[in-house]
């Protein structure tokens, strides 16, 4: 298991690299002190997951976290940062981040969100009868793992995907903001409401015709959301 570590403050990030190591000595562990850098051995070698400072002078962390995705990269991220604003989460939650944890932080707290970040890139979806659901112009084909709008494919992260096939496995049902939670996320996210409302938006953004007027993923306001039974 590799891991790249960015942050430009080298004693924390030798800090990081250390709470993990002391706990997953089986994992490697690499240490990036710039955006440019972090950027750099991303595109050099392949990574199972990334911990990622925002607030880094020059290329910053919402920086890399876009150019990244942007670049189709699907690898886990955790936003590391001292930013604890609604809407510094909500941000790096939007731009792709799996997951976010404040400082200061405890290493045991850091290392379980990494395991349960792991747990959900590399965990199957559900089981179902049926091969594929094609609704309108959205196909979603469960034997593959692969997502269409129009017949083109659609870049879903795990956590995305995961997300989706929740709610397509279950139609015309409404799936409460704890049950979607504890299923994709994890039962230590049930209350992490704002997890779920950004990952909603990005399918959105992704399939509906006009992202703002949704047909495909309902809002039952208050309770949770519901995939349209046709």
């Amino acid at each position: 298991m590799k891991i790249l570590v960015v942050d430009d403050e080298p004693d924390v990030a030798s800090l990081v690299r250390m709470g993990i190591a002391y706990q997953r000595p089986e994992y490697e562990i690499t240490e990036s002190h710039s955006g440019p850098d972090a950027l750099d051995k991303a595109a050099r070698e392949p990574w199972d997951l990334v911990i990622l400072d925002l607030t880094m002078p020059g290329v910053d962390g919402y920086t890399v976290l876009g150019a990244l995705r942007g670049a189709g990269s699907d690898v886990p991220i955790i936003v590391l940062t001292a930013r604890d604003a609604e809407q510094d989460r909500v941000r790096g939650l939007e731009l792709g981040a799996d997951d976010y944890v404040t400082k200061p932080f405890s290493p045991k707290e850091l290392v379980a969100r990494i395991d349960a970040v792991l747990r959900r890139y590399h965990a199957g979806a559900r089981s179902t009868k049926a091969s594929a659901v094609v609704r309108g112009d959205v196909r979603i084909d469960f034997e593959q793992r692969k997502v269409s709008l129009r017949g083109q494919p659609v870049a879903l992260t795990p956590t995305e995907y995961n997300l989706l096939v929740e709610l397509a496995t279950s139609p015309g049902r409404i799936m409460t903001h704890h049950e979607l939670l504890k299923k994709v996320w994890g039962d230590e996210y049930r209350e992490e409401v704002h997890y779920l409302k950004v990952y909603v938006g990005r399918l959105r953004a992704k399939l509906e015709r006009d992202p703002a007027r949704p047909e495909l993923i309902l809002t039952a306001r208050g309770v949770g959301y519901e995939f349209s039974a046709g």
